[in-house]
């Protein structure tokens, strides 16, 4: 079997993963994923018992139970380049034998599941309520170094995001999908939509401030793109990464959005904190009685 050096996988002290600071025993399963470091204790305080806290940089990690369910909940921070680091070292911690630097005979397959914010970019979709990301486009460059293969459904996807951009856009987007038994299962009744990851918070997501966009009437393109009675919903920072590496790597991912805003209407929620209480409630009550 093929040794993975020590530059390529690097080690703490203790044996746990550089970043993540993690060991092998400390995650569960099902991992939820927020970007927010604050959002793990608010996930957590459901637990019926919390039998780790571990935290470095940003990568704050909490793993307990609600009754006999082990749940790991980890923060990102924001971003496909934390997701890089946070995906890759969960499953390093789960099917590679760090001693031996070897990957692992029987590998284990991980429930990933992100609850996190979004905008809407359609005009019926309600500020408050809760979307799930069936497929998501990236707009950033992650899953371009590696080796992703696409769907029949993914490709025809791409190709006709990819003609409805104009010309001089220099975007390269890539598609990656929800994992169908986590659809399926814990979201079978929820809306689901085409979501677009961005590589960041304010020009690639159309906001005007003082920087010039390049791509002024992108937030047009996207509203207006229809491809097999689907359209685009909403945008974020995560998904796409999320789903790709998921894929990737032999695991299940699901991304839970909980719609802050709505970019046509110029909208923004009132009650923030309310609203993803409601989503994290309601994310664990599927986790438990569904996976």
């Amino acid at each position: 079997m093929e040794y993975i050096s020590e530059t390529d996988l690097i080690l703490n002290e203790d044996g746990s993963l550089y970043h993540i600071n993690l060991l092998a025993d400390e995650v569960a399963d099902t991992v939820i994923t927020v970007g927010d470091q604050d959002r793990v204790g608010e996930v957590s305080k459901h637990f019926d018992h919390i039998e780790l806290k571990k935290g470095k940089r940003e990568f704050l990690t909490h793993t307990g139970y609600i009754g006999k369910k082990r749940i790991t909940v980890i923060s990102t921070g924001i971003g496909t380049d934390n997701v890089d680091i946070v995906l890759n070292e969960l499953d390093a911690i789960v099917n590679i034998n760090l001693q031996t630097r070897q990957v692992n005979k029987n590998l284990r397959s991980l429930n990933i599941i992100r609850i996190g914010t979004s905008g809407a970019v359609q005009a019926d979709i309600e500020v408050d309520t809760v979307l799930v990301s069936a497929a998501a486009i990236g707009l950033d460059p992650l899953m371009h170094y590696c080796d992703h293969e696409l769907t029949a459904d993914e490709a025809g996807l791409l190709t006709a995001f990819k003609s409805s951009l104009p010309k001089h856009y220099q975007l390269h987007p890539y598609v990656a999908s929800a994992g169908a038994k986590l659809i399926n299962t814990i979201a079978h009744d929820l809306p689901h939509g085409i979501t677009i990851t961005a590589p960041g918070f304010y020009t690639p997501q159309g906001r005007q401030v003082r920087c010039k966009s390049s791509t002024p009437q992108l937030l047009s393109v996207i509203e207006k793109f229809e491809h097999n009675n689907q359209r685009i919903t909403n945008l974020e920072m995560e998904t796409a990464g999320i789903y790709g590496l998921a894929s990737n790597l032999g695991h299940q991912a699901i991304s839970f959005n909980v719609i802050l805003a709505n970019r046509v209407k110029h909208q923004f929620s009132k009650q923030p904190y309310h609203v993803m209480q409601n989503c994290i409630t309601n994310v664990l009550d599927r986790v438990v009685n569904y996976l």
